[in-house]
C-alpha cells in the first residue's frame, strides 16, 4: 500500500551518465522501470530532471561567460535530459508528457499547473522541463515549484547519501544523521540538501513533506513509498 498519492520527484542528471558518456541508456531504462513500477502502485508522479551531465550553469562564469546565457543552457540540458526520459517512459508502457517553463511547442508542451494536475489524474507522468524558466534559480527551486503548483504529497530526493546529516559526512567525521528536522530549522543551519530559495518555498507554502533518501539501492524509493523511514523526513 502506497504511503503517497503524488509524488514529484527528483532525478540528477548525472543518475543518466557513467563515465565520458552523457547518457547511460542502461541506467535511463532501469529507471523508467522504477517509475513503471510506481504508477503501478497507483501513484501520480511529476518527475524534475537536473542537468549535470550535460551543463552545470556555474561552469559558465568560470568560463568567463555571461551567468544568464550560462543558465540558459542548463535548463535546454534539463530539456533534452526529460525528453530522452520520456522516450524510455513510453518504450516501459508508461504514458507521459513533457511540459516545458519555456515555450517550445514543437517538444514539449508549454507549463501548465492545470494542465499537469489533469494528465496527473488521468495517469500520466509529468515531466517538467527547463527548470522555472528563469536564470539564477536552480532545479531544486523548480522542483519546489512545481510540487506546489500540483499539490504534491511529497518530494522524493534521492542523493548520494542516505539522509541529510548535521555536516558533510565525508569531510567530518562525526557528523550524524538527522531523522526529522524542520523546513526552517535546515534553512537556518544551512544544511545543503535544496538551495535556499527552495526550502523557502517549501516552508511558506507548508508542503507537507520532503524525503531524503539514499539511491545506492534502487528499491529504496520503493521501500519510501510504501512507508519505510529510511532517510530523512523534512517538513513544515
Amino acid at each position: 500500500m502506497a504511503a503517497y498519492k503524488r509524488i514529484i520527484l527528483k532525478l540528477s542528471g548525472e543518475a543518466l551518465k557513467s563515465g565520458n558518456d552523457l547518457f547511460d541508456f542502461d541506467k535511463v531504462r532501469e529507471t523508467a522501470e522504477m517509475i513503471r513500477r510506481i504508477t503501478g502502485m497507483g501513484i501520480e508522479v511529476g518527475i524534475v530532471i537536473g542537468a549535470g551531465n550535460i551543463w552545470r550553469g556555474r561552469q559558465g562564469p568560470s568560463a568567463n561567460m555571461d551567468a544568464v546565457v550560462a543558465d540558459q543552457m542548463g535548463m535546454l540540458g534539463t530539456v533534452i535530459n526529460c525528453l530522452c526520459m520520456s522516450d524510455a517512459l513510453r518504450k516501459a508502457g508508461v504514458d507521459c508528457v513533457v511540459q516545458s517553463a519555456v515555450d517550445m511547442d514543437r517538444f514539449c508542451e508549454p507549463f501548465n499547473a492545470m494542465a499537469a494536475r489533469r494528465h496527473l489524474k488521468e495517469g500520466r507522468v509529468v515531466l517538467f522541463a527547463a527548470g522555472s524558466g528563469n536564470p539564477f534559480f536552480s532545479t531544486d527551486t523548480a522542483v519546489a515549484l512545481r510540487a506546489v503548483e500540483i499539490e504534491a504529497d511529497a518530494i522524493m530526493m534521492a542523493k548520494n547519501i542516505d539522509g541529510v546529516y548535521t555536516a558533510d559526512p565525508a569531510k567530518d567525521p562525526t557528523a550524524t544523521l538527522i531523522k526529522d528536522i524542520t523546513y526552517r530549522e535546515a534553512l537556518n543551519r544551512g544544511l545543503k540538501v535544496m538551495d535556499a530559495a527552495a526550502f523557502a518555498i517549501c516552508a511558506e507554502q507548508k508542503l507537507p513533506m520532503v524525503r531524503v533518501f539514499g539511491l545506492d539501492d534502487p528499491e529504496n524509493l520503493i521501500r519510501v513509498l510504501e512507508g519505510s523511514d529510511i532517510g530523512t523526513f523534512v517538513h513544515p
